[in-house]
């Protein structure tokens, strides 16, 4: 699975490094928790940097509920990077089943989305379709991805033996 075209993959440990498009995916799926942290930054009125992305409140708080996966998967990817503690090692080995999971959840979110507004255009949810469509293509496609998955149990069942 490992080509040594793929050596620019690899850090200074001989690990795979996560790819810069997981990192994307995982901000585009917490973008809920980006938009709370980034208004607890402003002091003056939090509120209006929360109403300017989610108008409704609902929207918002499905949007929180929706990303504490990715949450969790950050979590996940931080842990790999640390190699520690070793029981996130078979939870991270389902990582990309867990995104899959996640970009349905959107899908399914930006689907109620679009009922609500009678199927009207609107580009938000036009770019969240977009962006929705590429990552579940690139969540299928990426050989990086699949490499970095498989990667710390690899190393983990070497130093095993």
């Amino acid at each position: 699975m490992f080509t040594i075209d793929d050596v620019h993959w690899l850090d200074d440990n001989g690990h795979v490094r996560p790819p810069l498009m997981l990192y994307l995916l995982l901000l585009f799926l917490a973008r809920g928790w980006a938009i709370l942290v980034m208004s607890l930054t402003i002091t003056s009125d939090r509120a209006e940097l929360v109403k300017l992305f989610y108008p409704e409140k609902v929207d918002f708080l499905t949007a929180l509920a929706a990303g504490s996966g990715a949450v969790l998967a950050f979590f996940l990817v931080i842990a790999e990077r640390r190699r520690k503690p070793q029981w996130c090692r078979s939870a991270f080995s389902s990582l990309r089943i867990l995104l899959m999971g996640l970009l349905g959840l959107e899908a399914a979110l930006l689907f109620t989305r679009l009922s609500h507004s009678r199927f009207l255009f609107d580009w938000p949810m036009a770019l969240d379709g977009l962006f929705l469509f590429w990552s579940a293509l690139y969540l299928y496609r990426s050989r990086h991805l699949k490499v970095y998955v498989s990667d710390w149990l690899k190393h983990a069942e070497i130093a095993e033996k």
